[in-house]
């Protein structure tokens, strides 16, 4: 069941539920009101010019608003299972109709990531139930299949909330090689995980430049996010 509430300017996504699915400002409908959506933006640093962005999820449509919206020269695509979040999305958070460079697919996500292998450059994964435990997909196997997905030089962003992270940073780890670094945790809790699909996706050298061309052209706090990365080898890592 697809609930909204409003408070303060901001038009939240529930469903059925007092979880926040998703959230926009009524004033400035393309900007990221989430914490964790603006980390989710976190694959400019690494790839910053995606010809391809695919997208697992669309709960309040943030993420596509935004990419759609400010990455001229890249095509979207979001998957979703439930039509009436999509209906959701279309009429109450100004999610624009498809066209040339925006696609809604309505399926499950894990079975187009194997119809669709080495198809995107960006891939940004949030999918979550009306319980919000945890994410709907966290094992081994579904995050291969991510990484599948990938094309040389893809960046994966992962949004993990509810239960501890040991197991899905073991599966990520595994999945991915050892490709992984994990951003600051959000004030609600929310650890978004970039993982890589080689080696190359990580110019670490480059790093802080990217970061602050990322904020003068977004408005996105990136130079926090690069301070704060931390990887599988550091201490400290719930593991």
């Amino acid at each position: 069941m697809i609930t909204f509430s409003e408070a303060n300017g901001v038009r939240y996504l529930h469903f059925g539920t007092e979880w926040v699915q998703g959230a926009m400002r009524l004033s400035h409908p393309y900007r990221l009101e989430l914490e964790y959506q603006r980390q989710m933006m976190a694959p400019l640093v690494f790839a910053p010019r995606p010809r391809a962005v695919l997208q697992l999820g669309l709960g309040a449509a943030a993420l596509t608003k935004f990419c759609h919206r400010y990455l001229p020269d890249s095509r979207v695509t979001v998957v979703e299972i439930d039509p009436a979040v999509v209906l959701a999305a279309r009429q109450w958070f100004a999610l624009p109709p498809d066209d040339a460079r925006l696609r809604v697919a309505r399926a499950d996500g894990r079975a187009y990531l194997d119809r669709h292998p080495a198809s995107a450059d960006w891939l940004q994964v949030d999918l979550y139930d009306a319980g919000a435990k945890g994410p709907v997909y966290d094992d081994a196997p579904f995050y291969a299949a991510c990484r599948g997905a990938l094309r040389d030089g893809g960046v994966a962003a992962f949004n993990l909330f509810g239960r501890g992270l040991r197991h899905s940073l073991r599966a990520l780890d595994e999945a991915f090689s050892g490709r992984w670094v994990r951003l600051p945790a959000t004030a609600e809790g929310n650890h978004v995980v970039l993982a890589f699909a080689d080696e190359s996706s990580l110019p670490a050298a480059a790093l802080a430049a990217a970061a602050r061309s990322v904020e003068a052209r977004f408005g996105l706090p990136a130079p926090a996010w690069v301070d704060g990365l931390r990887g599988p080898d550091d201490r400290g890592m719930p593991y």
